[in-house]
């Protein structure tokens, strides 16, 4: 441990006290990953703040010391966002979970960003209203962490990423200034610095409040199952529900594979040997979704659909949700091992860069399952691989790398909704030029001049030994002797 981090720990006793401050190692071993379980690091100390005032003053203390910091909320995030500075303080914002506000006549709540996505639905559902984002792991994931990565979840292709439902933060710089962003209007003026700090991942300050807006429950949700003898068949319905006008809540899809390893996990009566399902949900007025399902299910006729069926209760809603919810879980017990990638593509790309990867897992002889957001081309393919096998993860990585390559070269994104974190800084140069990657580093410095604020995650890290980041200026001598990279 650093003498600048050993100096400090008595004093961030003093702010978070005893036992708001962890420093032996069996303590710290629970904090050295997020979702992303192969990628692991042993924070410095963890501080557990439960209050504005203490987040600020620990960001000073680092501030002032010069000590990084990293903040972590649930530790679900699947892109290494949370991976710790093992000579920083890893803050943790887990004790910050008071609801402030439900404010139902303004149609907003105001959270504490420790406060679980699924907590701010059930607080709100006896007054009619809901909050939308829905990640996967919506009953555990926290506010806090979906404003840092922006998370979607099933219902984005209607609603919108965390982005489009959160109207005001409260922020603490990296120097420990407090600052509010926005409120409890919709609009605001000015630049939009809300969302410039969703989906940031925490490297311009943390988040110790949140202002997310409320939608109404809709009078009628419908879910429709659609099985498929191929992806092509899949992905060409998928491309005719949307390019008809209908606009469902969501449309997802999932390959043999994923079926296979869902329908020994859960009760979701899919098909056992379908090629792909669909999952498409409409919801809204009665008389709409009623006539906006007929469409649908002749849509998915047309394209192949072999079965059809719709939910008769929310009973069997929940059984057919319940399978697409539990992919994830459900693959580990196929494999273990495995590496969750996120990518995005055009719709109309989706049969051809799902040809593709299925090429990719045969060469390669990686397993692949294919669960994602069809509605918005959202991927998240499940590389599989042997972790006995001591070359097993860089085979699986590099299968997992061509995935993102296939998703730029179709026009599409390193990342959806999971983040870039560590696991993807290094891709960054695959999408953005240099000059593109140094307005965002003078855009991250304008928050975070000392560079303390979640270093080496969402930009890539200069490559040049030595090197500190920030903007260039000008070229190295060794890149322009050929001798070295500089991203």
């Amino acid at each position: 441990m650093s003498e600048a981090l050993t100096t400090l720990i008595p004093r961030l006793r003093d702010i978070c006290g005893p036992d708001g401050v962890l420093t032996e190692a069996r303590e710290r071993r629970a904090y050295d990953h997020d979702g992303l379980t192969h990628r692991r690091s042993l924070p410095g100390v963890v501080v557990l703040p439960t209050t504005t005032a203490q987040v600020a003053a620990v960001l000073r203390l680092c501030s002032g010391t010069g000590v990084p910091f990293v903040p972590r909320g649930a530790g679900t995030g699947l892109s290494g966002g949370a991976l710790p500075h093992h000579e920083g303080v890893l803050l943790t914002t887990a004790r910050m979970r008071r609801v402030v506000e439900v404010d139902i006549p303004n149609e907003c709540a105001v959270v504490e960003p420790g406060v679980p996505n699924l907590d701010i639905t059930t607080l709100a559902a006896p007054h009619g209203y809901y909050y939308a984002p829905d990640p996967s792991s919506q009953a555990v994931c926290s506010v806090g962490g979906n404003v840092a990565e922006n998370s979607g979840g099933a219902h984005c292709l209607k609603y919108g990423f965390t982005a489009t439902h959160v109207r005001g933060l409260e922020l603490v710089t990296p120097e420990g200034e407090v600052v509010r962003l926005g409120g409890k209007a919709p609009d605001g003026t000015g630049y939009d610095l809300v969302r410039a700090v969703i989906g940031s991942e925490g490297t311009l300050g943390v988040v110790t409040e949140v202002t997310v807006g409320l939608t109404r429950l809709p009078e009628r949700t419908v879910t429709l199952l659609a099985a498929f003898d191929s992806l092509d068949a899949g992905g060409a319905a998928v491309s005719a529900i949307v390019s008809s006008g209908v606009l469902p809540s969501a449309v997802e899809m999932m390959d043999a594979l994923s079926i296979e390893a869902v329908k020994a996990f859960v009760d979701c009566d899919y098909p056992a040997d379908a090629a792909a399902v669909l999952i498409v949900e409409l919801d809204g007025p009665a008389a709409d979704v009623d006539a906006h399902l007929t469409e649908v299910v002749g849509l998915c006729t047309a394209h192949g659909a072999r079965r059809t069926h719709t939910a008769s209760d929310d009973d069997e809603r929940a059984r057919i949700w319940a399978g697409r919810k539990a992919a994830f879980d459900a693959v580990g017990r196929m494999s273990p091992a495995y590496i969750v990638q996120d990518g995005v593509v055009p719709r109309t790309a989706l049969p051809e860069v799902l040809r593709r990867i299925a090429a990719l897992s045969e060469e390669s002889g990686i397993r692949v399952a294919n669960v994602f957001h069809a509605g918005d081309g959202n991927l998240h393919p499940l590389v599989m691989f042997d972790d006995s096998d001591p070359d097993g993860y860089r085979r699986a990585e590099e299968v997992s790398g061509a995935i993102l390559d296939l998703c730029v070269e179709y026009g599409g994104s390193i990342t959806g909704e999971h983040g870039v974190g560590a696991d993807k800084a290094c891709s960054m140069p695959r999408m953005y030029s240099p000059d593109d990657l140094d307005t965002f580093e003078r855009f991250r410095r304008a928050f975070d001049p000392s560079g303390i604020a979640n270093p080496d995650k969402l930009l890539p890290t200069p490559r040049l030994c030595g090197e500190r980041p920030g903007v260039r200026k000008g070229v190295h001598p060794l890149v322009e002797s050929g001798r070295a990279t500089q991203f």
